[in-house]
């Protein structure tokens, strides 16, 4: 069976947020065909908001690396189980909304995948600094495709921008 490696980006900004991810990951690593190889550090970012109301505060983000045999839409899947696992209802949240957890697949291997409801590379991925951030501790050197620059150059430009 093939194997692939793949960035996952998690956030929390919902009840213990640490535990949050925590959780997440070790429920990412008790499935079947994925195994976590490594993890971040925790950040600690402000919430970008979408409205006022919103009641979360601070997000905790983190970065995983996992090596899989699934597809990148069966992992989309599973990390989408996971959240619902954890009390995440996509269903009934807006967009940017606070969150328990938030799973996002950000790399898979050196592909591209363009299809209904998934791409990979995730398409903010160079913009957000509390993605970029947790990922270059841990896959500095992976190249983005399609955007011809690795994770820390990304970071770099993204930092860059953030200042301007």
């Amino acid at each position: 069976m093939l194997s692939y490696r793949a960035a996952i980006g998690l956030g929390s900004n919902l009840g213990d947020r640490s535990r949050n991810i925590d959780a997440a990951l070790a429920l990412l690593d008790g499935q079947p065909l994925i195994s976590v190889l490594l993890r971040s550090e925790l950040i600690e970012t402000e919430p970008v908001r979408v409205s006022d109301r919103d009641p979360g505060g601070p997000y905790i983000n983190a970065a995983a690396i996992v090596q899989t045999g699934l597809s990148p839409r069966e992992l989309l899947g599973t990390l989408q189980r996971v959240e619902r696992a954890l009390g995440r209802d996509r269903t009934r949240q807006a967009h940017g909304a606070a969150r328990v957890i938030d799973l996002d697949l950000l790399l898979y291997s050196d592909q591209t995948v363009s299809e209904r409801g998934l791409t990979v590379p995730h398409p903010q991925l160079h913009r957000r600094s509390f993605v970029l951030g947790p990922l270059v501790q841990i896959a500095p050197g992976w190249p983005i495709p399609g955007l011809g620059v690795t994770v820390r150059a990304a970071q770099e430009r993204c930092v860059t921008h953030d200042r301007a």
